[in-house]
């Protein structure tokens, strides 16, 4: 029941992140969704950004993925809240 409900979440949230302009997530089968930044987004700055809203997400410093978060499938309100956040800075 509870990797169902995972899968099902992550599968919405794959969706949402797909209609974000400045995000290109790639399809997972784990909890964790990788998404590319596009439009010059600093993944550093979006990751502070949200951060002083409550939502956290992973940025990369190495160079193969300086311009990617990394975002984590959960509940459906963690889904709401980073969609909320993200919504407001496109």
């Amino acid at each position: 029941m509870v990797k169902e409900a995972l899968v099902a979440e992550r599968e919405r949230l794959f969706e949402l992140l797909n209609e974000v302009p400045f995000l290109n997530p790639y399809p997972s089968h784990s909890n964790f969704i990788l998404c590319e930044l596009t439009s010059g987004i600093d993944a550093k700055k979006l990751k502070e950004d949200l951060s002083k809203t409550g939502v956290m997400v992973r940025h990369y410093d190495n160079k193969e993925l300086k311009g990617y978060i990394r975002v984590t499938a959960g509940k459906p309100d963690h889904t709401n809240a980073l969609m909320d956040c993200l919504r407001s800075l496109s």
